[in-house]
């Protein structure tokens, strides 16, 4: 049969704009009865959420606005209306600020959003079904169940659009949020580094901005910025379950560690061990107000250590060493009184130090001291004799021992020092060779 060119059907603007016009309609017929929808939105809310039903951090009245100004500028921006105040994406990013702040989890208020959809949709679908053939009914057009299909997905966009805004705004709360946390955190821990803890509202802060009592077992922790060592020994620790927050200061890391019972031994096994990082850690305390004086106890520790050596001391085993590095003419004095001669035996120094060393450890017993160097019993004996007839002290003299202790200790130290402003003349003779190994 031949079309006849006079007839038309609905063309795809017609269409378009008949929905427009449907749209209108109903957000023109919902917004009077506002409250209504604005009371149905928060019961069903607080029906299908512990958190809003509870009350806290929420209030109903704080539900109950905040759901008003959103469905209202839902309805204008779904309707094509004029908005009666600020638009969709201010009230949209309101709640998600708003909600941020307040603690709410995202995935609630995303929730929260989905049910008043729903209901919104509810409501609009009661009055397609309602005025369907009066005269009464909103569009151009009769509103069938392919209408009310369509309808219901541009419901759908507006609620996805606001979701969208709303979410992207909590998130940039977040993120402000935790930018002023963290610099607060770090600025209430400078506070007790530089020991301000004295005052009682400082380490109150302190404490809530950490998360940690204001009564515990801590240390200081010193590390320095080693090129191969992690930035901060954080995350070693956290994956043993040890707390800990470091801040970079003067060129080291400076961390406050929370200690349980028996942790002690593990902490100072994970710095030498896994981090890399050569660091000094102070004695325990049980304060935080008492952190300051720990970071200088830490400090002197790590003061100790050769740098770059990845070893880590504690303040307590390092007690000689930390008095010795204090005063360095001092110790430098005790190297050459107590040592100068035997560093002067080039051919004999290694081995005559080796020896002393272990010695030393084993409380002054050539047996045990032989079974560690793998040699004979008046092996040792002859050693340490020669040392006796090098620095004229008898090897059976406590004072003499005690020296040659300080003096293996003072080495390394010293050594350290040796590019620094020379001392010859100030002190007589200064040691030579100060490469001999490590203090006990």
């Amino acid at each position: 049969m031949a079309q006849n060119p006079g007839a038309r059907g609905p063309s795809p603007d017609r269409d378009g704009d008949d929905d427009g016009e449907l749209r209108r309609a109903l957000a023109v017929a919902l917004v009077p009865g506002i409250d209504e929808l604005t009371r149905r939105v928060v019961d069903d809310i607080h029906a299908h959420s512990g958190t809003y039903a509870s009350g806290s951090p929420v209030s109903r009245d704080d539900l109950w606005g905040i759901c008003r100004d959103n469905l209202l500028r839902a309805l204008e921006d779904f309707g094509g209306l004029p908005p009666n105040g600020g638009g969709f994406e201010h009230a949209a990013s309101e709640t998600g600020r708003r909600r941020a702040e307040q603690g709410v989890p995202l995935d609630t208020v995303l929730q929260a959003y989905r049910r008043g959809g729903r209901v919104m949709w509810q409501m609009m679908a009661e009055h397609l079904r309602a005025t369907r053939g009066t005269p009464d009914a909103v569009g151009p057009v009769a509103a069938d169940r392919d209408t009310e299909l369509d309808m219901a997905g541009a419901v759908w966009e507006t609620i996805d659009r606001y979701s969208l805004v709303m979410a992207e705004s909590y998130r940039l709360t977040q993120l402000e949020m935790q930018g002023r946390q963290d610099t607060r955190r770090v600025a209430l821990f400078e506070a007790l580094l530089d020991g301000r803890g004295d005052d009682p509202a400082v380490t109150a802060a302190a404490s809530a901005a950490l998360g940690v009592p204001v009564h515990d077992r801590y240390v200081i922790v010193v590390a320095a910025q080693d090129p191969a060592a992690p930035p901060n020994p954080a995350p070693v620790l956290d994956d043993h379950g040890i707390w800990s927050f470091w801040r970079p200061r003067s060129g080291r890391y400076a961390g406050i560690v929370r200690l349980a019972a028996g942790e002690s031994g593990v902490l100072l096994d994970l710095l030498r061990h896994r981090t890399g990082a050569t660091a000094g850690v102070s004695p325990e305390f049980d304060r935080l107000a008492q952190a300051g004086r720990a970071l200088r106890l830490a400090e002197q520790a790590l003061r100790t250590l050769p740098a770059g050596s990845g070893e880590a001391a504690a303040f307590d085993d390092r007690l000689a060493e930390v008095l010795l590095v204090g005063r360095p003419e001092i110790a430098e004095r005790i190297v050459t009184t107590q040592l100068g001669a035997v560093l002067d035996t080039a051919a004999e120094r290694d081995v005559l130090l080796g020896t002393l060393r272990v010695w030393l450890d084993q409380g002054c017993s050539a047996a045990r001291a032989a079974e560690q160097l793998y040699c004979h019993r008046n092996t040792v004996l002859n050693r340490i004799g020669r040392i006796a007839e090098l620095t004229g002290r008898s090897a059976e003299s406590g004072e003499a021992r005690l020296g040659w202790a300080l003096a293996l200790r003072a080495l390394p130290l010293t050594a350290a020092d040796d590019e620094q402003a020379p001392r010859d003349g100030d002190f007589g003779r200064k040691p030579s060779g100060r490469s001999g190994p490590a203090g006990p």
